[in-house]
């Protein structure tokens, strides 16, 4: 049986090195596959049934069938090609990511991710309605009939209480906290769930440029109108700073850019399939082809330094605009400053989500924010709440900016005053 193996591959005489070249390649590259798998099992990079342990498992299934048809050489030798280039890309972007010579990789992620939103012709992405699921840190999330974050109201107990609507980012949405450790949710024990109704609208990246569509199309949510709104606002904003040109509606990069933020493109974008050869042709038609891109990508350009006048005008237009709606509609207003965990931005370097923003100058551009936030507010009557930078610490957050269980707590206290003044 063995002799005939040998045979078959050209390993005996009379060789056929058209055959025993790409079998002896093929089994070199089932060595390395073996390895690189091995090496990420002891790091926990590999779970059971998870995308990439499927990936390697067709990285085998190509060396294999390279072996079974050596009998054709010039299809063996496509299939190891494309095994060379699959490993390659797979593992070895993987390994330039952690090494951070590259800011993403082609490897597939340990687990599968479900999908928790779906694309919006007006918002680009919203929140899937009726959706619970058990995010990547562990974390358990819902998303309500109405499509916001929590759980839905028992029917008929909202005659009885003030509906309070929060608007904002990831840093809203919470996406460091699980179901019922939000800031909306802790907010509305603070208040009395007895007598108000926290409505979380918050959607990771979502700007001003959202909002303003939230409050004027959306803002009504389980058939009762808010009392008063809350909207904790800037570090989305800043997303675009310094990017030239910038269209009024942030339509050239960072709205369109939500697609692929939040992975609802039906092919392509930031999506990583088993095969990295076919993530990157998914990527290319995307690119080419698909609907949606972006007319300005700021990424590889150098990061801009000082502050951005054109983008805090569109800013403070934003906010104005969103104060008039409510003040049209009788809903009472209050605008928070946004807080990011210093500790964590600091030096040159750039952490990604802010492309032409250095880390250490995020949070003396976000002051610049919150100060026109400030005046913007005064100015219109609506309420304005300063929450101390100094009294949240490195423990309060879960990252650079978004908070912990313990953070969300602190933040809903000092906010709640303010609220059961301003929604009475």
């Amino acid at each position: 049986m063995v002799n005939r193996l040998l045979a078959y591959a050209g390993l005996r005489q009379p060789y056929r090195f058209e055959r025993a070249i790409p079998a002896l390649l093929a089994l070199l590259l089932l060595c390395v596959v073996a390895a690189a798998a091995i090496w990420l099992a002891a790091l926990d990079g590999l779970a059971v049934g998870g995308p990439r342990t499927l990936y390697f498992l067709y990285l085998l299934t190509l060396l294999v069938l390279v072996i079974a048809l050596v009998r054709w050489p010039r299809l063996a030798a496509a299939l190891l090609v494309l095994a060379l280039v699959e490993l390659s890309w797979g593992v070895g972007s993987h390994i330039l990511q952690r090494t951070q010579y590259v800011d993403a990789s082609l490897l597939p992620p340990i687990v599968a991710k479900r999908v928790r939103f779906q694309w919006h012709p007006l918002l680009q992405a919203v929140p899937i309605p009726s959706l619970q699921v058990t995010s990547a840190t562990g974390l358990m999330i819902s998303h309500t009939s109405e499509g916001t974050r929590g759980r839905d109201p028992v029917p008929r107990t909202l005659d009885g209480r003030t509906v309070v609507a929060t608007f904002g980012g990831s840093t809203t949405y919470d996406i460091g906290t699980g179901e019922g450790d939000t800031w909306s949710d802790r907010l509305g024990e603070v208040l009395g769930v007895e007598h108000f109704f926290v409505v979380n609208h918050g959607v990771p990246g979502y700007s001003t440029v959202e909002h303003l569509i939230q409050t004027a199309f959306y803002q009504t949510k389980f058939g009762k109108p808010p009392r008063c709104a809350i909207y904790y606002v800037g570090w989305n904003d800043l997303r675009n700073a310094h990017i030239p040109n910038l269209d009024p509606g942030y339509a050239d990069f960072d709205l369109p850019s939500q697609v692929d933020s939040l992975q609802v493109r039906r092919i392509g974008g930031s999506h990583v399939t088993l095969s990295p050869v076919l993530t990157i042709l998914e990527r290319f038609v995307a690119a080419n082809v698909d609907t949606v891109h972006y007319f300005a990508d700021p990424y590889g350009r150098e990061p801009g330094s000082g502050s951005d006048p054109a983008l805090e005008t569109l800013y403070e237009r934003n906010v104005r605009s969103i104060s008039a709606i409510n003040r049209e509609r009788g809903v009472a207003i209050i605008w928070v400053g946004q807080l990011v965990n210093r500790e964590q931005l600091q030096g040159d370097g750039r952490y990604g989500w802010l492309p032409l923003v250095r880390d250490r100058d995020v949070w003396r551009l976000l002051q610049r924010f919150n100060a026109i936030l400030e005046r913007t507010a005064r100015t219109l009557g609506d309420v304005y709440v300063a929450v101390p930078p100094d009294s949240f610490v490195n423990a309060d957050f879960v990252d650079n900016g978004h908070f912990s269980a313990r953070g969300a707590r602190r933040f809903a206290k000092h906010l709640a005053p303010d609220v059961r003044e301003a929604c009475r």
